[in-house]
Order: structure tokens, then sequence, then C-alpha cells
């Protein structure tokens, strides 16, 4: 029986429309495939903080519809381990960070755990961290070649021109319409990483409806204090 209590919710806006793919088209084909059993056991996700990792993995939960389980196992470490026992009856298990359990003997034995019975099963599994298998020192080398048996996919960073792409496609899906020079000032004087651009464009997409404005960079800054 599915031991899990913890109320994990998924972003509305993590899903495969909103991922700006340039340089990642392979990995996010893959994914979209995963809910055909042809495409194997499942994939790793690696690469730098804000490379979309967490949002590709939400991603993939959301096509699995209620079959599917999303576990950020940064928030887990402080439970038991003891917690994942019976979820490789979903039939996509993600499991975000799992660098995060490098180290913890208990999780690791856990892990190792969950991906033999997930195989057992026939269930799709896909993990994020921000390296490959080979890179990460588990205590349990066996879990390292497990992992590594998986299709992996780096996940490549996002150019300057790719970084206001995506701010703009994220823009167009909330029904919005973001100029290339108000994009561009968002990318000058906003924080660097793509989730604090994406809180911010929700920011700027509230007060813009209330004040009945287009995003135009006077708004901006009156909005933002830029």
């Amino acid at each position: 029986m599915d031991q899990l209590t913890l109320p994990v919710s998924l972003s509305d806006s993590a899903v495969f429309e909103n991922f700006y793919s340039r340089g990642n088209e392979q990995s996010i084909k893959f994914l979209k495939n995963l809910t055909d059993e042809k495409s194997g056991n499942g994939c790793m996700l690696w690469g730098r903080p804000s490379t979309g990792k967490t949002h590709l993995l939400q991603a993939v939960c959301s096509s699995f519809g209620e079959s599917g389980i999303y576990l950020p196992m940064q928030d887990l470490l402080m439970t038991d381990p003891k917690i994942l026992e019976g979820i490789e009856q979903r039939k996509c298990i993600c499991l975000d960070d799992i660098n995060v359990c490098v180290g913890k003997f208990k999780w690791e034995k856990a892990l190792f755990n969950l991906f033999n019975n997930t195989s057992e099963y026939g269930s799709m599994f896909v993990i994020s961290a921000p390296a490959p298998p080979r890179d990460l020192r588990f205590l349990l080398s066996d879990l390292q070649s497990r992992y590594s048996l998986l299709t992996i996919f780096h996940l490549c960073p996002l150019s300057e021109s790719g970084r206001q792409k995506a701010l703009q496609l994220r823009a167009i899906n909330r029904g919005l319409i973001l100029p290339d020079e108000t994009a561009h000032y968002l990318l000058r004087r906003g924080r660097r990483d793509m989730q604090s651009l994406y809180e911010l464009l929700d920011k700027l997409d509230n007060e813009a409806l209330v004040a009945k404005r287009k995003l135009t960079i006077p708004f901006v800054k009156s909005v933002m204090n830029f």
C-alpha cells in the first residue's frame, strides 16, 4: 500500500507547453513519450540550477495524472525513508534532487530498494540531480550503477536570448504580451535565475490586471521600483 502521507502539490505552470526547449529538444521528446511503454524504465535529468529540472519532472508527473507521483527529496530528508515504501505501484515516480541523499545510508538503501521494486512493477522512474550518476558519491555503489542504467540527459542552460524567449513563452501562456524591450529590461534589472523571473512575471500579471495596464517599461518600473 502507498505509505506516502505528505501532500506534494504540483505547480499549475509546470507543463511541457510552458517549457522553452531550445537546446534540449531530444530530452523533451523523450519525456513526452514516457507514457508509451516502449520508453524503457525511465531517465535521469542532470544540470545546474535553473535549467528546468523541477519543471520537467512535474510536467512528466502531470502527464501521468493520478498514477504519477512527484517527490522533492530535499523536503523529505527529515522524514523516515520508509515513506518511500509502496510508491513503486505508481506508474511514474519522479524524484527531484536525489543528490541530497548522497552519504545518507538509510536513504540510499531506500532509493536502491525503490528502484528495484519499480523495475518489477514496470513503473517509469524519472530522477534529477546537478550531476550525472558517475559524479554522485553514493555510499552504495550498486545504487550508482542502477541509476546509470537509466537514459541520461544533460539539460543545457539557456542563453541570454533563450532566457528572453522562455520568459515571453510563459507570458503568452498566461495571455500576456511581453514586448521585447520589456523582456530585455526585466533580464537586465531582475534576478538572473528563471524561477525568480517567472515569479516576477506572475506579480506583474496580477498588477497589470488590477491596473488594466500593458507590460511596458514604465509600468514595470512603477510596480517593481527598479
